[in-house]
């Protein structure tokens, strides 16, 4: 499975929000056999959001799209994926039901909040999803996100974002298999056998750098376990390998 990941979020661009979510996302596909093929970032532009999913939708086999699904007038994710879809962005009857019930017992939980900042909840905006969309539905979150076609709108808050994936998880298991090697080797030094390796195999190869706190890494990749196995052995008895790191020292990297 082929996958382009779009997060939408003008905080992001400014820098005053890291987008950890492409990053998670990235990895638990992989995890699952699945390659990315697109991670790109874009401001609260409706059109644009339009007009990148119209494009990737045939591109790729899943374009997931997070970031600004909520009632709020920058909220404008799940209107724009309806745009570049053609479909109508029409309120879900059985969503707006659960966001009725859901306010209520918000507002009965905490009448000081309610009153002290006037809290008003547009139940409508967050009950819309483009017309004959799957919502997703959590309990992390207000609104919910939505699956139309091969477009999988989740929230943009990491942890309902994350609730949302998991709920939808089995649906992006794929073929790839991969495996990596480590080597304090510099990268300069692995020209020739990186080359030889994909000569050889037929095996998609990343090399990544050395750095302070952990060794280089080659990481190969194949739809082919036996074939990944082969050019693994293959490359140790050309390169000089190390143990991998710890992971405090792969987090800091």
């Amino acid at each position: 499975m082929n996958v382009a990941i779009v997060t939408v979020g003008d905080e992001i661009l400014a820098g005053s929000t890291t987008n950890t979510n492409a990053s998670w996302l990235a990895e638990r596909i992989t995890e699952r056999g699945g390659t990315v093929g697109r991670i790109l970032t874009i401001p609260d532009d409706r059109a644009l959001i339009a007009d990148y999913v119209a494009r990737w939708r045939d591109e790729f086999d899943a374009v997931i799209v997070t970031g600004g699904i909520g009632g709020t007038p920058d909220d404008v994710t799940v209107e724009a994926v309806a745009d570049g879809l053609e479909r109508d962005h029409v309120v879900h009857g059985e969503i707006r039901e659960r966001l009725v019930e859901k306010a209520a017992a918000f507002r009965d939980e905490n009448p000081e909040m309610v009153e002290e900042y006037d809290l008003q909840l547009d139940i409508d905006a967050a009950a819309s999803i483009p017309e004959g969309a799957t919502p997703i539905v959590t309990d992390e979150g207000w609104a919910p996100g939505c699956i139309v076609e091969n477009v999988y709108v989740f929230a943009g808050i990491p942890d309902e974002m994350q609730a949302m994936f998991e709920a939808v998880a089995d649906e992006f298991q794929g073929a790839s298999t991969a495996e990596t090697l480590y080597t304090p080797a510099p990268e300069g030094s692995l020209h020739e056998v990186l080359e030889g390796v994909t000569e050889r195999f037929d095996v998609a190869v990343g090399s990544y750098p050395r750095s302070e706190n952990r060794p280089g890494r080659i990481r190969v990749s194949s739809t082919d376990p036996e074939t990944v196995e082969a050019a693994i052995a293959w490359l140790r008895e050309r390169v000089e390998t190390t143990d991998p790191p710890s992971s405090s020292d792969e987090s800091s990297a």
